[in-house]
């Protein structure tokens, strides 16, 4: 895991991204289950988010998932909400409810059980802009807390690389 008071740490991955938006004047919205939040809440930790960020999703619950964020109900049914097309969808689906250049999502198991099947910190996160979208699959080891932070780092790193 990254050490967040790093220079190549979260804070810094963050305050790229945001500085690289406002430059390209393009907008951001989070779709998060697995994180509850905490990609939204690190963006707006940078001076000037407010630029930039238009909102988030927190669709910790499945239907929300549907309901909210716009995944289809079969995708959920056939495949459940840790996939990487489900992560597509969110981070599609954000982009799009929220009016943004573009959508960031996460979803996977935080533990402490398996989920579904799906072992625990098994994640996926993804981005969705006006250059293509993209999911990355990680395999996370440690705590509820590690699984959740590094998520967070990869899901603002994978913005990073596609701006």
């Amino acid at each position: 895991m990254v050490d967040p008071l790093s220079p190549g740490g979260v804070p810094s991955v963050a305050g790229g991204v945001v500085h690289t938006l406002v430059e390209r004047k393009e907008t951001l919205a989070t779709v998060e289950s697995l994180t509850g939040g905490l990609v939204a809440a690190t963006i707006v930790e940078v001076a000037g988010a407010s630029a930039v960020f238009r909102g988030g999703l927190v669709v910790y619950a499945t239907d929300l998932k549907a309901s909210l964020a716009g995944v289809t109900p079969a995708l959920l049914d056939e495949r459940g909400p840790v996939d990487p097309d489900v992560a597509l969808a969110l981070a599609e689906g954000g982009r799009a409810g929220c009016g943004a250049d573009w959508g960031l999502s996460t979803t996977g198991v935080a533990g402490p059980e398996p989920q579904g099947g799906k072992p625990v910190g098994l994640v996926y996160v993804a981005v969705a802009g006006p250059t293509g979208s993209a999911v990355r699959e990680l395999r996370l080891d440690g705590g509820r807390q590690v699984i959740r932070a590094e998520s967070v780092t990869q899901a603002l790193r994978l913005l990073a690389e596609h701006l």
